[in-house]
């Protein structure tokens, strides 16, 4: 997957060979960060899951990937699981910040600790993330895999649990974009039209690559694509088939993560776009499966670290308290008539990806 650490080092490689010599250790953001507050180089293995230098299913660097990017283990960081302590407070940053020199807990990546955050740490849990990018998110029952279909195989968070995900890049990104494109004065004002709209099924179908696809393409070159429209098309008709788009789109990596593991017993929303109750309803139509949205669903991933962080200073804590289910503001079930309606018209989604695919 290009957008891995291990892809974009090895294109610096390739292409900025005297930026590539002046290499001495790989870090993630967060771990830049983590560098400075402690002067240690460390990370967390879920965090670590998205460079393709990990050994997933045994949590440990892999020495034939490293030595294919041209590297060493040295320099990469030690690896962690997210409730361990990396290291302290630099003295001189306590100081500064007026602190006392704390330990640093070694954390999460965005998903791992937004699932932390929903209580989301047991197998047949999963929730969906609807930020810019679409994430899937299921806690799987030991380490499974599916790499034909780009299935994301990582590290959960926690120690000796592993999560499946299909990542779509372009989802509630696609809603801002089109807002703008057909003239709305932003998302709400848009998802508001199309709610208040007499006429929803619309033959217009969307493909929303705008930033080319991982699960289950992982094609960086697909395109997104508007199919369908007449002379009676209008901007509300445009922005419904972006939000079908996007569900289509999204229900494909669904079925790629239920290949390899039992379908959960629901499917938490969060992030800005589940914010919108059309959309969450849409999608649990798409789906054919119940959807909830629960409190703290916009804060998920500083929840999860904050709780990453209490495991880590206090062993004595149980995990089940400090990660409980949030409380339920509205649950989603589908309406079977929609259902088989989008079955029909989800088909004619994926025939138009498979015939469009070469000219990309």
């Amino acid at each position: 997957m290009p957008g891995f650490t291990a892809p974009k080092v090895k294109w610096i490689a390739n292409h900025e060979p005297e930026v590539f010599s002046q290499l001495g250790m790989v870090l993630l953001p967060k771990d830049y960060l983590r560098f400075k507050m402690t002067g240690n180089f460390a990370t967390d293995l879920s965090d670590a899951s998205g460079t393709a230098w990990l050994e997933m299913k045994h949590r440990r660097w892999n020495n034939k990937l490293v030595s294919a990017t041209g590297l060493t283990i040295n320099q990469l960081p030690e690896l962690y699981e997210g409730s361990e302590i990396t290291g302290y407070l630099l003295p001189s940053i306590a100081q500064k910040w007026g602190m006392l020199s704390v330990p640093v807990v070694a954390g999460g990546g965005d998903n791992a600790a937004g699932a932390i955050g929903m209580g989301i740490i047991n197998p047949k849990q999963a929730m969906l993330s609807l930020g810019t990018s679409g994430v899937f998110f299921s806690v799987s029952d030991g380490f499974a895999s599916n790499p034909e279909s780009a299935l994301h195989s990582f590290c959960h968070a926690l120690p000796n649990t592993w999560h499946t995900m299909s990542v779509m890049l372009s989802a509630a990104s696609c809603l801002s974009w089109v807002s703008k494109l057909v003239g709305f004065d932003d998302v709400s004002s848009m998802l508001t039209a199309v709610e208040q709209s007499k006429n929803r099924n619309s033959d217009v179908i969307f493909l929303p690559y705008l930033s080319g696809e991982r699960t289950p393409h992982n094609n960086p070159n697909a395109k997104g694509v508007f199919f369908g429209m007449t002379h009676s098309t209008d901007r509300v008709g445009l922005a419904q088939a972006v939000l079908e788009g996007v569900g289509f789109a999204l229900a494909d990596g669904l079925d790629t993560v239920h290949s390899v593991s039992a379908t959960p017993n629901e499917i938490s929303l969060i992030g800005g776009g589940a914010k919108s109750k059309y959309w969450r309803q849409l999608l649990a139509d798409i789906f054919g499966l119940p959807l909830v949205y629960r409190q703290g669903g916009d804060i998920g991933p500083a929840l999860g670290a904050a709780r990453l962080a209490q495991l880590g200073v206090d062993k004595s804590n149980d995990i089940s308290q400090i990660c409980p289910t949030p409380m339920l503001i509205q649950s989603h079930f589908p309406d079977v008539q929609s259902h088989n309606m989008f079955k029909v018209k989800r088909a004619k989604f994926q025939k138009l990806y498979a015939q469009l695919k070469d000219c990309f």
